[in-house]
């Protein structure tokens, strides 16, 4: 059963399909194999609605519609200005504030795709005016957005906090610590790439002009604070600091920048609603496919015909960053993650790991996939923003996957970088 539900999964991905029917065709083929029928179709369709039913669930559209609101409007440029102003001026400091930047609004917003229109939009041409080149500009901004997986609010983590049962506070906490070891890791070669390709450097900004583009990000950078710092203290879930997040940019954008009109709810929310519902449809889906597989004993399988079980702890995760890893390649994040959690639940129970570490471990292999070719998501994102063949968009991605797989080597070697903050917040 296994060849055929994978064979015909491919082959509908190969015919163009979107992932939603291959998962659907094969759950219901996966079914009629494992029950002989169709007749008990009820009980996969309330796998599939139980699938969308944790309320933990409702944090994804609230992060989503805070993400549309806050790129359409000041935020991201109200912080990229703040970062400008404090490192623009040193060797490669316009690549440190790009990704600099992306960092910042992905903590603001959770959204990759909206970190690369927010943050690339206006700062691609002016890397470009710089002299970087076009490749290592798009990677940057690619990879950077990224980092919106690990920093929270991340809609991945949200994802496979319902499927695995794990507190989605203690994994918010624990993205913080290697998001920022990547930031750091891509600062250092952005000054490495400006300095052996002598780029120039901005100029350097008076402290009335950095005051004043503090003075400017201070709002936005409540959504971080109102965020971590909710969850930390006790006030709000992530699912009330997600509702508490959309009334801040309602009341940022709308009232105290003024940038948005009553005229734009109508677009934001229809954008919203769409986004939305693809996301839970997948969930839904990929919920009833897991179930499936589950019942067949499929993953237990697949991971004693590869001997994972007797892996150990540290064979195990490296296990899980290869599978996720090349998944994420092919295939969307947020499937790989309803997919292939199920399969390794039983190896990661086994092995003892603590499920936040192996979550957040998760979520940087999906982010590094969704960044990797040949079809990771957000680099067909940059080709629609900034209408760049596919090729030069890839181009530059190499240095930046090496620097993500080697910070993913990292956290399995010592995972006191993902666990420390959330050993200090809930332990």
């Amino acid at each position: 059963m296994t060849t055929i539900i994978v064979s015909i999964m491919i082959v509908l991905l190969l015919l163009g399909f979107p992932m939603m029917i291959p998962l659907v065709t094969a759950a219901f083929v996966g079914f009629y194999m494992t029950f002989g029928g169709l007749g008990q179709m009820e009980t996969l369709i309330q796998q599939m609605m139980g699938g969308i039913r944790p309320t933990a669930l409702i944090a994804v559209p609230m992060f989503i519609l805070a993400a549309d609101i806050m790129t359409r409007g000041q935020s991201a440029n109200r912080l990229i200005n703040m970062v400008m102003s404090f490192v623009g001026h040193i060797k490669g400091g316009l690549a440190v504030s790009t990704a600099a930047s992306c960092t910042l609004f992905g903590a603001v917003s959770g959204s990759t795709q909206a970190t690369v229109v927010a943050v690339g939009s206006p700062l691609r041409p002016r890397m470009l005016k710089a002299g970087y080149k076009d490749p290592f500009t798009l990677a940057l901004i690619i990879n950077s957005s990224d980092i919106a997986f690990l920093i929270p609010p991340s809609i991945g983590m949200i994802i496979y906090g319902v499927i695995s049962g794990t507190s989605i506070g203690e994994l918010f906490i624990a993205g913080i610590g290697p998001g920022l070891l990547i930031l750091a890791m891509f600062s250092v070669y952005c000054v490495a790439y400006a300095t052996i390709n002598k780029v120039p450097t901005e100029p350097r900004a008076t402290w009335k002009e950095r005051a004043l583009s503090v003075k400017g990000a201070l709002w936005p950078l409540g959504f971080p604070v109102l965020i971590v710092g909710g969850i930390y203290g006790g006030i709000f879930s992530p699912t009330e600091a997600a509702a508490a997040c959309v009334l801040y940019a309602v009341l940022l954008e709308f009232v105290v920048f003024r940038s948005l009109k009553l005229h734009h709810i109508y677009a934001i929310a229809k954008s919203t609603g769409l986004i939305t519902a693809v996301v839970f449809i997948l969930v839904a889906v990929g919920n009833g496919f897991s179930w499936i597989i589950s019942f067949a004993q499929i993953p237990q399988t697949i991971l004693e015909a590869v001997g994972i079980n007797e892996a150990g702890p540290i064979g195990v995760l490296i296990a899980i960053s290869v599978a996720f890893f090349v998944a994420c390649m092919f295939v969307d994040p947020i499937v790989v993650i309803l997919v292939l959690t199920p399969i390794f639940a039983p190896a990661i129970a086994a092995s003892g790991l603590d499920p936040v570490h192996v979550g957040v471990l998760i979520t940087l292999q999906v982010a590094i996939g969704s960044a990797t070719p040949p079809f990771g998501c957000d680099i067909f994102t940059a080709i629609a923003i900034f209408k760049r063949p596919y090729w030069e968009v890839i181009r530059g991605t190499p240095p930046f996957v090496f620097m993500l797989v080697l910070a993913a080597a990292l956290i399995i070697i010592f995972p006191q970088i993902a666990l420390f903050l959330r050993d200090m917040a809930f332990r």
